[in-house]
């Protein structure tokens, strides 16, 4: 006999309950062990300190230890690849960030896809890089540096911290939004030689997080044009946001966490609860500040539709410039 409807919905709902009822009993038990926190590059780094941070803040609030694995390689694809394949169970948890949002184009032949194997929980923080160029170079703004590049195509070059990173892509999305500008690339193993080379004019221009440029640009060793982000910087309040002058431009290093695909909701909310509640503490924002990053917040859903949004804006970049890993 087929079963009519109201007997369909009863057997639905006699499934579901005990499914969802179980979830939330887990959730309230979670965590009971150790939980890591699979970083994708080296310790010491701001993207390491950040997770630390965090990681800290939730062994207090939940009574487990969150610790930090690094796992370098492959320009954090590595770690990413580990957490997919974990356990969707929120004992493994990954910072995310924007190279994360670059590979997914960057790297033709991963065995993951970033925006469905991977689960947003909390967005943390987003930080702005400063255009930075040799004191040689005649410009002291932004449409002065672009009227120079586009009368002397070719001659100046710009350093990054490698193939593919964000210093490289916020660099050619300068580029391409200030008219198709003909800088030449010099990558580096890292933005510290790029700083060394960019000092001794060696290459003219670099895209580069503040805290390792902002005593050079306090010297008047280096000039610093714009702030990579919509907003300027608090710790260059005098430096004007490159938008200002190149319609639409907006690059930044966000990061925030994520775990496996299926990772049960209710774990995910509890987790988010707990980075929204680090993210207003004042004293947490003040470590952030030391980080030169603005603190993100919001919805695990907020931070899925950011992270979606510039990994769309990142190929695009990629595409045009026809980028490929080293």
């Amino acid at each position: 006999m087929t079963p009519s409807r109201r007997q369909l919905l009863r057997l639905a709902a006699g499934v579901t309950a005990p499914a969802l009822l179980s979830g939330l009993a887990y959730a309230d038990t979670y965590p009971s062990r150790p939980v890591r926190i699979m970083v994708g590059f080296a310790a010491g780094g701001p993207n390491d300190i950040l997770a630390r941070l965090l990681g800290d803040w939730w062994s207090e609030r939940l009574g487990q230890q969150f610790i930090v694995e690094n796992r370098p390689g492959a320009g954090s694809n590595l770690a990413t690849d580990a957490v997919v394949r974990a356990p969707p169970d929120g004992y493994t948890l990954l910072l995310v960030g924007s190279p994360n949002a670059i590979n997914a184009t960057l790297y033709e032949n991963l065995d993951f896809n970033f925006l469905q194997d991977i689960a947003p929980v909390a967005g943390l923080t987003r930080g702005a890089l400063v255009m930075v160029i040799h004191p040689s170079v005649p410009a002291h703004t932004i449409p002065e540096f672009i009227a120079y590049a586009k009368a002397n195509p070719g001659k100046l070059s710009y350093g990054s911290g490698g193939v593919g990173g964000i210093t490289h892509i916020a660099a050619e999305l300068f580029k391409q939004a200030a008219g198709g500008l003909d800088l030449q690339h010099v990558p580096y193993r890292g933005v510290a030689p790029a700083i060394t080379d960019l000092l001794g004019g060696q290459v003219q221009v670099v895209f580069v997080n503040l805290a390792p440029s902002i005593g050079y640009i306090a010297s008047g060793k280096l000039r610093a044009l714009g702030i990579t982000t919509v907003t300027r910087s608090e710790a260059l309040p005098d430096v004007p946001d490159i938008g200002e002058f190149v319609p639409g431009y907006e690059a930044s290093s966000v990061f925030g966490i994520g775990a496996p695909k299926g990772t049960p909701g209710a774990i995910i909310d509890r987790l988010n609860e707990e980075a929204n509640a680090a993210l207003a503490d004042a004293g947490f924002r003040m470590r952030l500040r030391g980080l030169d990053a603005m603190p993100l917040g919001g919805s695990p859903a907020d931070f899925g539709k950011l992270m979606a949004a510039e990994t769309e804006k990142w190929a695009k970049v990629i595409s045009l410039a026809k980028i490929r890993p080293e």
